[in-house]
């Protein structure tokens, strides 16, 4: 019988109500590890996920999730943060209002840098050799015309090469996965024919493809000399220059 990639893990998966953070918690939980997901709502119930209700907006929100999930759990030595609000395409750089700012580095970037952190401590208090995924954006580098979110994305990659020097010393890796055009979730592609066309692979990105990368860099098996680094599973899209500059 094979093992499983991630046997006797324990996880927590934030943003596990759709999209990528579902496809990354049943893919977790399909190699073997124990799944809690996060969400404002849960994931479908076929999905056999195990879940915990949590809002990451106000400023505590991160550490409630963090003790219900380590009180549901025991101790978690997977850690992925995916949530992230729904990008609407009116906010642009000249008309995203404050409250849209904050509500996007909120959950983005304040809540995930909490969550890595203590998560990380966690692990390092337990001597436990943990992993921490975040989950950005190829718009970490590129604009997207959403400043909030390509500003947050980016603050994340930082956030994890930060992390992912001061906790390795421990053995416990931090690395990220910058998707491409995957539609779902808190994307809603406007011209889907438009987007495929610049995809040099030919089709949208689907959450299992990057599900698929989040197992192989969660596991020692295929990940375990991989630290600070950003995979980006995007279908070649970053190769592309395609998204005009809007008011």
């Amino acid at each position: 019988m094979t093992t499983k990639l991630l046997e006797g893990e324990r996880a927590l998966v934030t943003g596990c109500g759709g999209g990528i953070g579902r496809g990354i918690a049943k893919a977790l939980k399909a190699e073997g590890a124990t799944v809690l997901g996060s969400d404002i709502a849960p994931p479908p119930a076929e999905d056999g996920i195990d879940f915990l209700a949590a809002d990451l907006a106000p400023r505590d929100g991160w550490k409630t999730l963090l003790d219900g999930a380590i009180a549901r759990l025991g101790s978690i030595s997977l850690f992925v943060h995916a949530a992230s609000p729904r990008r609407q395409e009116v906010d642009t750089p000249l008309s995203v209002s404050e409250d849209t700012w904050d509500a996007m580095t909120g959950i983005n970037l304040r809540a995930g840098f909490f969550l890595a952190r203590e998560v990380g401590r966690h692990m390092r208090e337990r001597g436990t050799k943990g992993r921490i995924l975040l989950i950005t954006s190829m718009h970490r580098e590129t604009p997207r015309n959403l400043p909030h979110y390509s500003a947050s994305k980016a603050g994340m990659t930082m956030v994890m090469k930060e992390l992912a020097r001061t906790l390795a010393p421990d053995g416990i890796r931090v690395n990220a996965i910058a998707p491409g055009a995957i539609p779902g979730g808190g994307f809603v592609a406007s011209n889907l024919s438009e987007l495929v066309a610049n995809i040099p692979i030919g089709r949208p990105g689907t959450p299992d493809d990057i599900a698929q990368v989040a197992v192989a860099l969660l596991s020692e098996r295929f990940g375990r000399y991989v630290v600070g680094t950003t995979v980006e599973v995007d279908g070649g899209l970053g190769l592309m220059s395609w998204i005009p500059a809007k008011a």
